[in-house]
């Protein structure tokens, strides 16, 4: 199998350390709900995994949830400055800062759910990993890469590459200058240093704050995830897997912090990033009204998995571009697969040449795109209708599309919250129109029905009932 490995920017064969794959994703944090640009990175990591399983390998698989040490002020290009998200939100909600952390995280799990992600072995919290963390950081003390400044304990890049580390192998960190978008903080020896414990200001009660050999405050951002992924992954595994935007800062930070606490090189073998989401050709934000979330697109009448069979349209390496005109394209392909497969009477044999092409094209730096074509190739084939369907069902190990729970469901399963009011009140309308003997009126609003969900509708004395097509 060929991955495209940001360490080395290009692609290379996967070879795994051990017998069980070590596999780790950045995961939430939790101050908000998550949107469809998250979830895209999510859906990178599950693609991962469920075509590692779908090989026979066995995998370790860890994403951790973020729910303190997260500063606002990496949106400034350094994520040791600003407002804790957690302290932020509470302030926002008028709850603890717990509370708003737990709150999200059992939106994240709930979401993880709708949109098919196999559950990670372990889901670690930051606050439930104190301990870790700080023995990580008097280890970096330990070895002269840490120094105290007023606010809080910093990770030495100089003296880290005195030792003979290299620093800022994913992205171009080594080359960044003071600037714009970078806050200036004079106490610091190198603009590149960050904080692995923050202080807690003085004067200041904050909701989460620990005990630690230099004072009560709380960790810095990235170094959760080296405590994290080492605790259950070993100090050397194979697969790391984030959001292009975690590559210019957090990453590269916790290689470093990793590499320097324990002198084992490379900390992680393989490192897999996914690309942006556009939103209607732009960048997706808070401020822009576009930051859309799952209850957002159920709200238009979409469905979870319509928004996965979207993301599946484009490869994780390159940008894609949202728009409610693209999802009803995902839907309208989806709704036409399922409807395909309901002609078979149940599964019969997978064909051997198609699931060739489709492993191959995994093989090829997860082509999910390319995967996708043969799928539809196996459609539009000759072959009969049992083998087609046990042939995507066997695909769909790793697309995670439901395809079998979607085909055992019944009509009234197969409609959306939002689409059934919609039909409710379209059904109410047609049956007023017939009690006024208006029945071009009634009629359109059946052949409405009929174009828009694919309903049939039968009167009978008892009123009216309705079935899919």
């Amino acid at each position: 199998m060929q991955i495209y490995n940001s360490l080395i920017r290009k692609k290379e064969e996967f070879k795994p350390i051990n017998d069980v794959i070590g596999m780790y994703t950045c995961g939430p944090t939790v101050y908000d709900y998550v949107t469809i640009g998250n979830w895209r990175s999510y859906i990178l990591g599950d693609l991962l995994l469920r075509t590692l399983k779908y090989f026979d390998h066995d995998v370790n698989y860890v994403m951790n949830i973020t729910d303190v040490g997260h500063l606002t002020g990496d949106n400034e290009g350094d994520a040791s400055i600003g407002e804790d998200r957690l302290e932020k939100a509470s302030k926002r909600e008028g709850k603890t800062a717990w509370d708003i952390a737990e709150f999200y995280e059992d939106d994240f799990l709930e979401g993880m759910k709708e949109m098919n992600l196999i559950q990670p072995d372990k889901l670690p919290r930051a606050t439930d990993h104190i301990k870790e963390q700080v023995d990580i950081i008097q280890k970096l003390e330990k070895k002269g890469f840490a120094y105290k400044i007023s606010d809080g304990i910093y990770f030495d890049v100089k003296a880290y590459e005195k030792a003979g580390f290299k620093y800022g192998e994913l992205s171009t960190l080594d080359e960044r200058k003071e600037g714009a978008r970078v806050a200036k903080n004079p106490e610091k020896k190198d603009l590149r240093d960050f904080a692995l414990w923050k202080f807690s200001p003085e004067n200041e009660k904050r909701q989460m704050e620990w005990d630690s050999p230099w004072g009560v405050g709380f960790p810095g951002w990235h170094v959760e995830c080296s405590a994290m992924s080492m605790k259950y992954l070993g100090e050397k595994f194979d697969l790391h897997v984030g959001g292009e935007d975690l590559r210019s800062t957090h990453h590269p930070n916790e290689i470093v912090q990793s590499e320097g606490a324990t002198g084992q090189t490379p900390f992680t073998k393989y490192w897999m990033h996914g690309a942006f989401l556009m939103v209607d050709g732009g960048r997706m934000g808070k401020s822009r009204g576009n930051a859309y979330t799952i209850a957002d697109i159920e709200k238009k009448g979409f469905s979870p998995m319509d928004l996965r069979y979207f993301y599946l349209t484009g490869h994780y390496r390159k940008q894609i571009n949202f728009t409610w005109e693209a999802l009803e394209a995902a839907k309208n392909a989806r709704d036409n697969l399922i409807k395909n497969l309901k002609l078979a009477k149940g599964p019969d044999e997978i064909l051997s040449p198609p699931k060739e092409k489709f492993q191959k094209t995994l093989e090829d730096d997860l082509n999910i795109p390319q995967a996708l074509a043969i799928m539809w190739e196996v459609m539009k084939s000759s072959e009969s209708a049992e083998d087609k369907l046990a042939t995507v069902l066997d695909f769909d190990k790793v697309l995670g599309l439901k395809i079998s729970e979607e085909l055992e469901k019944n009509d009234e399963e197969k409609i959306s919250k939002a689409d059934k009011k919609i039909i409710e009140d379209l059904i109410e309308q047609r049956e007023v129109a017939r009690g006024n003997k208006n029945f071009q009126k009634a009629d359109e609003i059946r052949d409405e029905l009929k174009q828009k969900f694919g309903i049939e509708l039968f009167d009978n004395e008892n009123g009216t009932s309705w079935k899919i097509e």
